[in-house]
């Protein structure tokens, strides 16, 4: 297997695990807040948190990484409007992404907090999933969007 196909690999995966742990991560958050479950919120806030840390952080890390890698070696330039786009959406997704993990964090320690004491949730805890909802539909639409763009690679 060539370094280029092993990357393009290490790149495919990496982007799916992106997306993926973030769908998946946002509709479990999305489903057990409308529960009204406080220690159902605690649990699937913990591991919301924990997958952030696990599975989206290194594949955050992995895409530009193996991005510019492919880049270069297939000699496309960074200046090309399909990849400029591509860079651009994947930074407004990191943009929105990077107030999500500080969201959820204090979404899990409001939810832990409420859970170890029987109390309710904060007001707080509700604004923040506002904001935490509101930052994920731009982020997974950019995504969405850099994803036709890597597959179709359209001249702009």
């Amino acid at each position: 297997m060539s370094t280029y196909l092993l990357l393009k690999t290490l790149h495919i995966l990496s982007s799916v695990v992106l997306v993926g742990v973030g769908f998946g991560s946002a509709f479990y958050l999305f489903c057990v807040n409308r529960s009204k479950s406080v220690e159902a919120q605690a649990i699937v806030a913990r591991f919301v948190v924990l997958a952030d840390w696990i599975f989206t952080t290194p594949a955050v890390i992995l895409q530009p990484v193996t991005g510019i890698a492919l880049l270069h070696m297939a000699g496309w330039s960074i200046s090309t409007p399909w990849v400029a786009w591509s860079f651009i959406l994947y930074f407004i997704t990191g943009a929105c992404w990077l107030p999500v993990v500080w969201l959820q964090i204090r979404m899990r320690r409001m939810a832990e907090h409420a859970a170890k004491t029987g109390g309710p949730l904060p007001i707080l805890y509700w604004r923040y999933a506002r904001w935490w909802e509101g930052l994920g539909y731009p982020a997974f639409a950019c995504m969405m969007v850099v994803y036709f763009l890597m597959v179709n690679k359209p001249s702009l």
